[in-house]
Formats: structure tokens, C-alpha cells, sequence
């Protein structure tokens, strides 16, 4: 299983309010500046990094350091590829659907859409929105060349999943008679005044994609995306991913009852990520929610997750009780490398920073 802290291990190991601070803050100058993070992204060779601050609610800074290719300079406009930051997306895209009676939380997705592969396999009928965005498919995180088969029984035990992901976004194309990119544009982009993002390339109408970087440093290509994955591969700014992080912790576009859902964790991780020493900096719980990983701290639940490609190392975190929160993104393989470091420079949450240190030694 695959989810935040394990990344990181394996490394070394809404409102009208909202919408119109994220609109204005799309045209706007950083309105607080950030320390420079330029001699740190050398010391730990890491290509570059781009990075929004959110502090009660609210955008306060952005600022991009480094390369973002040969001979172009990252800026605070270069969209990355999120790697795995993508999930948190298309799980948003799909509450705000089940939010508007579109799709379900609960009712087998199998009654409007099924992967071929499982055709044979009577327990696809158990498969559930729900069980998809919590890790619970009983998937693998991809399908290998024989094809997508169950590693379990759906609800039985968890098992990151990309094509968990793939499958619900799958489901919600077949029940509404839409491709999931209009979904998304639709529910999530537009609405969140996400300018520069997408699930496929944007290469050539908007600001190139960072070039991302191996371990050595050495540029790797740049693979257009033509096909939305709806696990990976998606693009954004860190201000535009601070955007829909905002709206997240403010449920936009949620009903009650799907919103009341946010906090509460689907699939206990606790025994597995707080066990021996690192109980010490865990909060009293942590799980995997619709979308996120879930930290359960005693004064409010934060919202995370990371997204690891080869040459992209990608974090993002808020508060719910707080609003505080920030987004980096890096173009190479060392970018975990800078996680930490960036907390602690920008002032980030104490207890997040000992809980990510704490799952590192």
C-alpha cells in the first residue's frame, strides 16, 4: 500500500467568498513574500519547486525557484505534473457530482459500468464509489499485462488503487453520458478558477510543463498526455492547486451529507503508519478519506497526500479546523528531498512537520 507518509519513507523512504479570493489572487502579485528556497533546492538537487501558502482559508504567497527546463526559469505560471495529486481531483469532481444526485456514494457501479477485464468475475457487482475513493477496490494500483484482476475482495482490506480511481471516473463517464474531462471542467475547474490545469497536455497553449528531472539531474522526456488518467498525470500551478485545496476544506459544492463524509476516515491506517517509535509524533488516528489521507488531530482533521512520478515529487496538506495549508511542487526525483524543509521555512503547521519527520526515522 502506497499512501503519503509511505512515500516520503520510501524516498530516502465552498463559498462565493472562496471563489472570488482565488479569482483575484490568479491575477495578483504574491502579497507575502517567501523566503528564498533557491539554496535549498541545490543542496538537495532538486531542479525547482513551486509553492502556495494558505493561511486561514486564503492564498498569501506563492513563489517558484529554480529550472523549469533547460534554459527556462520556473515561475510561479509553469503548470507541474502532480503525479498522484491527481486523486484528490477526480475524487472531488465525483463528490460534487454525487453531491448534485448524479452519481452515488454507495449503489454498485456495475450497474452502469464494468472493465471488461472483470466481465468473468462476479465481484465487480460489489464495486462502489465509495470503496474506489477510500482504497478498497480489492485493485491493484495498475493493471499488469494480463490484464486488471482482483488482488482481494472489494471492502475487505485496503490496497492503494489507481485504477480504483480509474474505475469510478469510468462509472461516473457511463452514468452521466459525458467524458470526464467535461465533468471536470464542469465541477471543478471552472468553478475554482483553475486556469492552468487539465488532465490532458496543454503543451502549446499555455506555459510549457516543468521538464522533469532524474536523480542526477539529468532532464527526462516529456510525454504528451493525450488520454485522461484519472489517478495521475494531471497538471496545475501550486495557485491553482491552492484553489481547489481551499475549496476542499470549505466543501464547495458539497451537500451536507456528502460534506459530513470529508472527515471521516473509510480505511484505518493507524495500526500500519503509527506503529513502534513513530506513535510518539502520530495524531490519535489516521486514515484514508474520499480522496485524501486523513490525520485526526486532537484539535482538527488535516487533509494530505503526495504524488511521486519519475522526476516529480508533489505534496499538498490543509487544515480543516484552521484553513492553514500549503502546495509544493517539484520537477525531479530528490523533490521529497525539499518537503520538510519548505515546511519549516514557511512557517507550516508544527504538529505536521513532527508527524512527517517522525515517519522518516
Amino acid at each position: 500500500m502506497i499512501n503519503t507518509v509511505s512515500v516520503l519513507k520510501q524516498a530516502v523512504y465552498g463559498g462565493l467568498v472562496v471563489l472570488t479570493a482565488c479569482a483575484f489572487m490568479a491575477d495578483a502579485k504574491t502579497n507575502t513574500a517567501l523566503p528564498d528556497m533557491t539554496t535549498t533546492l541545490h543542496e538537495q538537487g532538486v531542479e525547482s519547486a513551486s509553492v502556495a501558502v494558505i493561511r486561514d482559508g486564503q492564498i498569501v504567497s506563492t513563489g517558484a525557484w529554480g529550472m523549469a527546463g533547460p534554459n527556462r526559469a520556473a515561475t510561479v505560471a509553469t503548470p507541474y505534473n502532480l503525479a498522484s495529486l491527481t486523486k484528490p481531483l477526480t475524487a472531488e469532481v465525483i463528490l460534487r457530482l454525487v453531491s448534485a444526485g448524479k452519481l452515488s456514494l454507495n449503489d454498485p457501479m456495475d450497474r452502469y459500468w464494468s472493465d471488461p477485464d472483470l466481465s468473468g468475475d462476479p465481484r465487480r457487482m460489489n464495486l462502489t464509489v465509495r470503496m474506489a475513493l477510500s482504497h478498497r477496490t480489492g485493485l491493484p494500483n495498475w493493471r499488469d499485462a494480463k490484464g486488471l484482476a482482483f488482488d482481494h475482495d472489494p471492502g475487505t482490506t485496503t490496497g492503494y488503487s489507481g485504477e480504483g480511481y480509474q474505475y469510478a471516473a469510468g462509472y461516473a463517464e457511463h452514468r452521466t453520458g459525458q467524458s470526464f474531462e467535461t465533468l471536470a471542467h464542469r465541477w471543478l475547474f471552472a468553478p475554482a478558477h483553475m486556469r492552468v490545469s487539465g488532465y490532458v497536455s496543454a503543451q502549446g497553449e499555455t506555459v510549457p510543463i516543468a521538464v522533469p528531472y532524474d536523480e542526477a539531474g539529468k532532464p527526462l522526456p516529456v510525454e504528451r498526455v493525450t488520454r485522461y488518467n484519472a489517478a495521475d498525470l494531471a497538471h496545475a500551478t501550486a495557485r491553482d492547486y491552492a484553489c481547489f485545496l481551499i475549496d476542499a476544506r470549505n466543501d464547495r459544492g458539497l451537500s451536507a451529507s456528502v460534506a459530513a463524509e470529508r472527515s471521516i476516515s473509510q480505511a484505518d491506517l493507524t495500526p500500519k503508519t503509527c506503529a513502534g517509535s513513530k506513535a510518539a509524533t502520530c495524531p490519535p488516528w489516521t486514515g484514508f478519506g474520499l480522496g485524501w489521507q486523513l490525520l485526526g488531530f486532537p484539535d482538527g482533521t488535516t487533509m494530505l497526500h503526495t504524488g511521486k512520478d519519475a522526476g516529480a515529487f508533489t505534496f499538498a496538506a490543509i487544515d480543516r479546523a484552521s484553513g492553514d495549508g500549503i502546495v509544493i511542487l517539484t520537477n525531479s526525483d530528490n523533490g521529497w528531498r525539499v518537503i520538510l524543509p519548505i515546511l519549516e521555512r514557511t512557517g507550516s503547521d508544527p504538529k505536521l512537520i513532527a508527524f512527517l519527520r517522525g515517519q522518516m526515522n
